[in-house]
């Protein structure tokens, strides 16, 4: 489970909510376009992992970035694991 948030002035708003595929994809937001700003990725962590027996030491991942330009595009690649995670960006201009 996840959910994409915008900032805007200084709250918080949600663009979307989604569950990854079984690539661990959300195919829902693939062709969504959004405006430049910053924006949060979060990651119901606690949720997944419990599906699978196993319990994480962070409930939930929030993952920040910013998109310069309304024509910028990104992938936002999560690796998880129940202690760790790492993070990747990689924008299309």
């Amino acid at each position: 489970r996840a959910r994409l948030e915008h900032i805007q002035a200084s709250d918080w708003l949600t663009v979307g909510t989604a569950e990854s595929n079984c690539r661990g994809c959300i195919a829902l937001w693939e062709n969504t376009r959004l405006e430049r700003g910053v924006y949060r990725l979060v990651i119901d962590s606690d949720h997944y992992f419990s599906s699978l027996g196993a319990t994480a030491a962070y409930p939930e991942i929030t993952v920040m970035f910013r998109l310069r330009s309304d024509h910028e595009s990104c992938d936002i690649q999560v690796v998880l694991s129940p202690y760790s995670y790492s993070t990747y960006l990689l924008t299309n201009d």
